[in-house]
């Protein structure tokens, strides 16, 4: 029962150090962001499988990248990556002539699940150099990109 009062205690005064600590701190400054890497210098070559919106958000403009959104024609209209071309993930194996083999793709979805299957689907046809948006708009969206309608 001693050791336990003193566990108590000894948490207490923990807390109340911390709490004290912290508020003579003054003011804490905001984390710093890594330094912005420039799309241009950004290696294609050696992005992964799955990448990120903000990674997306730099190489977008880039003209050997394509952006290729597997949503249906609803979802797109109610907004998308610009630049995005659509191709609804049931019609890629119909339209596989308008998926470039000459640029890098980033395929695009809802969440990044249809967009991970148009992935896997185009690699499996030959194409070499296709990557999943992880998270898909969601993601996109929460990250406050622009969104074109």
């Amino acid at each position: 029962m001693a050791n336990n009062k003193l566990n108590w205690k000894t948490l207490l005064l923990a807390l109340a150090v911390s709490l004290a600590l912290a508020g003579c701190g003054g003011q804490t400054q905001a984390p710093v962001a890594p330094p912005a890497v420039e799309a241009k210098t950004l290696k294609l070559e050696n992005l992964p499988l799955e990448v990120d919106p903000a990674t997306v958000e730099q190489l977008r403009r880039r003209d050997d990248v394509f952006i290729l959104d597997v949503r249906e024609d609803y979802e797109y209209d109610s907004g998308h990556i610009p630049g995005a071309t659509l191709v609804p993930l049931g019609q890629i194996p119909n339209r596989l002539e308008e998926v470039p083999r000459d640029k890098t793709v980033i395929a695009v979805c809802r969440s990044g699940n249809r967009s991970g299957q148009a992935t896997d689907f185009l690699r499996q046809q030959g194409f070499e150099n296709v990557h999943n948006m992880e998270g898909g708009m969601n993601a996109w969206s929460q990250a406050g990109y622009q969104i074109e309608q």
